[in-house]
């Protein structure tokens, strides 16, 4: 079994590492959450993953969460075809929950693609339920449960995709590290910086806001410290990125 690293599942509301509960097959308690409803669905093994992007597209830099055998993890990441999956190439083209019965998780064109196919088939994942999820900070996951059943019906599939939903809300911040900055912004530095995304110069940000000039550029420089930022224009886009603007 896949044992979940302590910075990935994160225990405490303030989002800090912590030890994280484990069972005998070293699943933390959010992952035994996520096995549950794969159990209760017939579908005995989920893996939860982080949507790839083109910077980060192999299969165990996105790994968050997995009970997979450890060998069907290793050969699958040493495949290199996650990015290139008709999982991916599905789940790129809906929103809703996908079903398949044939395993979803060997590139759609690969010449290695049978070998991956018996790697998955062997251990028994046949047919799949997926779908992409977004959390409230927008993070992306993917998240996909595995056995050898037969479709389902819409109902359940509305339900299994439900659960999904329910447990990423209930557990946020507990799946990765919410990004942020790393000092909370005043009001004033965020007036500044919505100013500054605006077009605005220090003279006309002091005009509008009847202050000086150089209390302008303090609120700036401020607010590029917090935001670990080496000029404005990085500052707006991260302060952007993390929902403040």
């Amino acid at each position: 079994m896949f044992r979940v690293n302590e910075a990935v599942c994160r225990d405490g509301e303030d989002g800090a590492v912590k030890t994280a509960p484990a069972d005998e097959s070293g699943l933390c308690a959010l992952g035994q959450e996520f096995a549950a409803i794969g159990r209760k669905n017939d579908l005995p093994f989920f893996l939860v993953t982080s949507f790839p992007k083109a910077d980060k597209p192999g299969f165990v830099a996105n790994l968050l969460l997995t009970n997979w055998p450890a060998d069907l993890v290793a050969s699958y990441g040493a495949s290199d075809t996650f990015a290139s999956s008709a999982l991916l190439a599905r789940l790129k083209a809906t929103i809703m929950p996908v079903f398949t019965a044939n395993c979803p998780f060997p590139a759609v064109q690969d010449v290695a693609g049978d070998m991956v196919l018996e790697a998955f088939r062997s251990r028994g994942l046949n047919s799949t339920i997926a779908f992409s999820l977004h959390d409230r900070m927008l993070a992306h996951y993917i998240v996909a449960f595995s056995g050898q059943r037969q479709a389902p019906e819409r109902a359940e599939m509305a339900a299994i995709h439900y659960d999904c939903i329910e447990l990423i809300d209930t557990c946020f911040g507990r799946l990765l590290p919410q990004d942020g900055p790393r000092e909370k912004l005043s009001a004033r530095e965020l007036e500044c910086l919505r100013w500054s995304a605006a077009g605005k110069s220090s003279d006309e940000i002091a005009i509008i806001l009847n202050i000086s000039s150089h209390t302008v550029v303090s609120y700036l420089k401020s607010a590029m410290r917090k935001l670990d930022s080496v000029n404005r224009m990085q500052a707006v886009a991260r302060a952007c990125r993390f929902r403040l603007l």
